[in-house]
C-alpha cells in the first residue's frame, strides 16, 4: 500500500474497528461526526484516497460494504479448496467407502505444492504412520495418477481394504510398510491399487 497521511490512517482504524465487532461500515455522515469534519465531502475525498491506495475497498453498488484490505495481502499466496473425501485407516486395512464430505482450505505456499483437478484429501484414523509424523486426525493432501515411487507416502487399495502407507518395493514386488513396530506390513495377495501419492499434510492444534 501506499503511504498514509496520519489523518487517512485514523480514518482507516475507525472504519476497521467497526467492522471487526460486525457492525455495517460506517456512513460518511458518522465518520465526518467522528472527526469533526464540517461537511461529509471531507470524509468522503479521505475514502477516495483510501481506496485509491489499497487500503480500504468496497461492493459497487452495494451501502455500507467499506472493509480494510489487510496489509499482508500481498503476501499472501492462492487459497485453493481441496476435496475432503471422508477417512482413510492409518492402521490395519479396512474396507472404506470414500465419500465427499466438504473441503479443505490449503494456501498454495504453506503446503508447497501446485493442486490439480486430481488433487483430494483424506483425514487419517489410525496411528500406523506416526514414524513419519502423520497422526490420528491429520489431513493428508494427495493427488490421484502418478506412480508412487519406493519410501512414498500412498493411499492404496490392497485386497479391497482401504491403508495409509509407505509404499515400497522388495525384489520387484510392491508392499506397504507401517511406520510404527505394532503394525504389521502389508503384502498384496491378489490386487494393489494406488489411490494417490501424498503431497502435504495438515494439522489442527489440539
Amino acid at each position: 500500500m501506499t503511504g498514509l497521511t496520519q489523518r487517512q490512517r485514523q480514518v482507516l482504524d475507525f472504519v476497521r474497528t467497526i467492522t471487526q465487532d460486525g457492525r455495517p461500515a460506517p456512513t460518511l455522515r458518522e465518520i465526518a461526526a467522528h472527526f469533526g469534519f464540517a461537511s461529509t465531502r471531507a470524509a468522503a475525498d479521505h475514502l477516495v484516497a483510501l481506496k485509491r491506495k489499497g487500503a480500504l475497498e468496497s461492493e459497487p453498488g452495494k451501502a455500507r460494504s467499506l472493509r480494510a484490505v489487510s496489509a499482508l495481502l500481498p503476501l499472501r499466496q492462492r487459497v485453493v479448496d481441496i476435496p475432503l473425501f471422508g477417512s482413510i485407516p492409518a492402521g490395519y486395512a479396512q474396507n472404506r467407502e470414500q465419500e465427499p464430505e466438504g473441503c479443505v482450505s490449503v494456501d498454495v505456499g504453506s503446503v508447497g505444492i501446485k493442486p490439480t483437478r486430481n488433487t483430494f484429501a483424506l483425514r487419517v484414523r489410525g496411528d500406523s504412520m506416526i514414524g513419519r509424523h502423520i497422526c490420528d486426525g491429520d489431513i493428508a493432501i494427495l493427488e490421484h495418477g502418478p506412480d508412487p515411487r519406493p519410501g512414498q507416502v500412498v493411499a492404496a487399495l490392497i485386497d479391497r481394504k482401504s491403508t495409509l502407507k509407505t509404499f515400497v518395493l522388495k525384489n520387484g514386488k510392491p508392499f506397504l510398510k507401517a511406520e510404527n513396530p505394532r503394525y504389521p506390513d502389508l503384502l498384496p495377495s491378489e490386487e494393489l491399487m494406488i489411490q494417490g501419492v501424498m503431497r502435504g499434510l495438515v494439522r489442527k492444534a489440539e
